[in-house]
């Protein structure tokens, strides 16, 4: 089984412009995710899909892989479809390209399952919540997932769930960590689908899966990133690499 690991970079950014080439100890942001990325002993190669020109000479020039995509495609992993379409990878891992600082060990933790099983479509990863951390809780940005006995989504969502109307000691939510593994026909099928009306509605790709039949095994993790949204994140990531 063949495993190839794609990460979207995308050269706008709403919060925090060109954030993919913003300097870390004089190497690119997506260069660092890149070489992270690589580490992963279960993947066989690594690819960089980006809009930009800027971020493909970026990358040549340190000798990473990467192949120019059109710019209006709408998501991440419609992206990465585009260019999975020319490989010959049994599956694809998807690795948000501004993770600089993702441990390898949680790109191989969303891979191991499809060794295992081969009738497995999706993996994703998630973490434990405490129900006392209530600004994370219902913050937005942090995605919220649900899922059945065998750890298969049922639903993510950006508002709190599931929603506690009797206080019960040892509930726990599940936070949702945007790395996804693949399987190639999978992602293809996703590309194909129409953009879904809960992925509408909550601004979730993943939901346009679940709205298609298509089960995603969540994979628990202890393990953390540290992703790259504003400049006070970058720099909370240039001062770790410069411990480091």
């Amino acid at each position: 089984m063949k495993i190839s690991i794609v990460i979207p970079a995308r050269l706008q950014s709403t919060r925090l412009p060109e954030k993919m080439l913003a300097d870390i100890h004089r190497k690119p942001l997506i260069v660092r995710t890149y070489e992270q990325a690589r580490q992963s002993r279960l993947a066989e190669d690594v690819v960089v899909a980006t809009d930009s020109q800027k971020i493909l000479d970026a990358l040549s020039t340190w000798k990473c892989n990467a192949v120019l995509t059109p710019e209006d495609i709408p998501s991440g992993s419609d992206r990465i479809a585009y260019v999975a379409r020319d490989m010959d990878a049994d599956v694809i891992i998807n690795v948000q390209g501004d993770e600089p600082l993702i441990p390898p060990e949680m790109i191989d933790a969303a891979i191991e399952p499809f060794l295992n099983d081969a009738n497995l479509e999706c993996t994703t990863l998630v973490q434990k919540t405490d129900v006392s951390d209530q600004a994370e809780i219902l913050n937005p940005n942090v995605v919220k997932v649900v899922v059945d006995r065998n750890m298969n989504a049922m639903y993510f969502s950006r508002s709190p769930i599931p929603y506690t109307r009797n206080q019960i000691k040892d509930h726990y939510y599940y936070r949702h960590i945007g790395l996804y593994g693949y399987k190639r026909e999978t992602l293809m099928a996703f590309a194909d689908w129409p953009k879904s009306n809960l992925e509408r509605i909550e601004s979730l790709e993943q939901l346009r899966l679940l709205e298609n039949g298509i089960s995603i095994r969540c994979i628990e993790t202890a393990l953390t990133s540290h992703a790259v949204d504003t400049l006070e994140d970058l720099e909370k990531v240039r001062q770790m690499f410069q411990v480091s």
